[in-house]
């Protein structure tokens, strides 16, 4: 299996997540010294399985993540694949409250922190463009996720227009923009929210703005233009799941 069919995840809380939710995509785990503790379970079901596991030094470690930000233990698993959203609608986003929907949202770790507060309110799912732009899944996102982005149905979308228009009927789809949206609690409360969220340069493109029911924005001091991201889909995730029935 060449290195584009894998993937590797680093840290303690990602790695557990995958030996949770994914177990039989684990390939090999490498592990500091340090995390002898924690890996033991982890290397004892790869024993069973007959797959490989090593305690490794910490430059080996790096190498092996590539980057010095491992947390301790890194995980090599066959690759994830993000499937294309299409009729009928997934089984597994029908429970969503709030379903983020990412266009061109192209920073990794923005991608990893969204799904990080995304698990963390207790979405079913995220939702990302056929932008060129938009991030996919990375060893960078996995990193920031810790252990989110197991827990999320991931789709890729290659029109959002012709998405957020099907998912009318079933959510209360919503822009999030930087100035002449209405506040989170001005937005109506009989449906789950689809929530779209674009890249800080330029936010949500038009067309996929214009498909939406409504236009949200967090009032703010004025002091800075707006939020990153990541922590703005934090603040409305929030938000609108206190909202969804």
């Amino acid at each position: 299996m060449n290195a584009a069919q894998t993937e590797r995840i680093a840290g303690l809380a990602a790695v557990a997540a995958l030996f949770a939710r994914r177990p039989a995509s684990v390939l090999r785990l490498f592990y500091l010294p340090t995390r002898r503790r924690e890996a033991g379970p982890l290397c004892k079901e790869l024993a069973a399985a007959r797959k490989p596991y090593r305690e490794v030094p910490q430059e080996e470690l790096a190498r092996i993540a590539g980057t010095p930000h491992h947390g301790g233990i890194v995980a090599v698993a066959e690759a994830r694949a993000v499937p294309e959203l299409g009729a009928p609608f997934p089984t597994a986003l029908l429970a969503a409250r709030v379903l983020p929907v990412l266009d061109a949202v192209g920073n990794p770790h923005n991608l990893g922190a969204i799904a990080r507060s995304a698990a963390f309110f207790g979405c079913a799912g995220l939702l990302l463009s056929g932008d060129a732009r938009q991030a996919g899944l990375s060893d960078a996102a996995y990193r920031t996720a810790e252990g989110g982005l197991e827990h999320l149905a991931l789709y890729r979308v290659a029109s959002l227009p012709v998405a957020l228009r099907a998912m009318a009927p079933r959510f209360t789809t919503v822009a999030a923009v930087s100035q002449g949206g209405v506040a989170p609690a001005a937005l109506p409360r009989n449906k789950p929210f689809a929530l779209l969220l674009g890249n800080e340069e330029t936010g949500p493109n038009a067309a996929a703005i214009g498909a939406c029911a409504h236009r949200v924005t967090l009032p703010g001091s004025g002091r800075v233009e707006s939020l990153n991201v990541s922590v703005a889909a934090a603040v409305l995730i929030s938000a609108l799941e206190s909202l969804a029935p």
